[in-house]
């Protein structure tokens, strides 16, 4: 994530008075957000996880910014109300349409809109080790939410999305990075316990956990190394105007 927090804050424009944060997660956005904006611009992060919001607030609880649990697809604000708002890696989540619609109605005109999503999986070279592994283990009984986190992958489809919700102009750019962990044992961890598949593997069977945890090691230290691990990975960063 750090590397398109980075990314996505070197997009946006510094004077702005009003922005807002959508999927803050545990703010690693947040906090090159605020680097970049001026202290008198008014941050607001939200997230709908009040767990995820706590983290993010004790992490950054020196900084000038506003905390508020929202959900993406009904925003508590009025029409017109800011300059800015950002949302990295959350629209996946959530029914595109109406939360698209929603960004639109609270920026003012000429205001931006700033997204990321992951390109397809298999651009995504460490998360993709995983889930193939996974993969092997539920068969056919996968979940839904497997493929939720790699569904906004086309740069077209999602333009075309944001031009019918009614935004004027939007840019979609396919960005290559590196993930980058201090070690493939660190990235299976994160890997392993950092998203939703893993209580979906515990609840099958958590024995599985640690054969899981061991073939995914093993395989992201064989093809990106040991210490440190790099694997490449791929994401559309996405830019509209109202």
């Amino acid at each position: 994530f750090e590397e398109y927090a980075i990314e996505v804050a070197s997009r946006i424009d510094p004077c702005v008075q009003l922005a807002l944060e959508l999927s803050c997660g545990t703010g690693r956005v947040t906090n090159h957000l605020r680097k970049v904006l001026p202290s008198s611009t008014k941050l607001v992060a939200s997230d709908i996880s009040p767990d995820m919001l706590a983290v993010a607030k004790e992490k950054l609880k020196t900084s000038n910014i506003a905390w508020q649990i929202i959900d993406a697809q009904q925003i508590p604000f009025d029409d017109n109300s800011f300059d800015l708002v950002v949302c990295c890696f959350g629209y996946m989540f959530v029914d595109r349409s109406r939360a698209f619609i929603e960004a639109l109605r609270v920026l003012r005109p000429a205001g931006m809109l700033i997204l990321s999503t992951w390109d397809k999986l298999e651009h995504n070279e460490a998360s993709h080790v995983f889930r193939k592994t996974v993969k092997k283990y539920f068969g056919d009984s996968l979940p839904e939410t497997y493929k939720l986190p790699f569904s906004m992958h086309d740069p077209f489809v999602i333009k075309e999305q944001l031009h019918r919700s009614g935004f004027s102009k939007v840019n979609a750019d396919v960005i290559v990075k590196n993930s980058v962990c201090a070690t493939a044992k660190e990235a299976t961890y994160g890997l392993v316990h950092g998203g939703s598949l893993y209580n979906e593997i515990v609840k099958h069977n958590p024995e599985w956990l640690e054969e899981i945890k061991t073939i995914v090691e093993s395989e992201l230290t064989e093809k990106y190394g040991a210490a440190p691990m790099v694997a490449p990975m791929r994401a559309i960063i996405s830019q509209a105007w109202k």
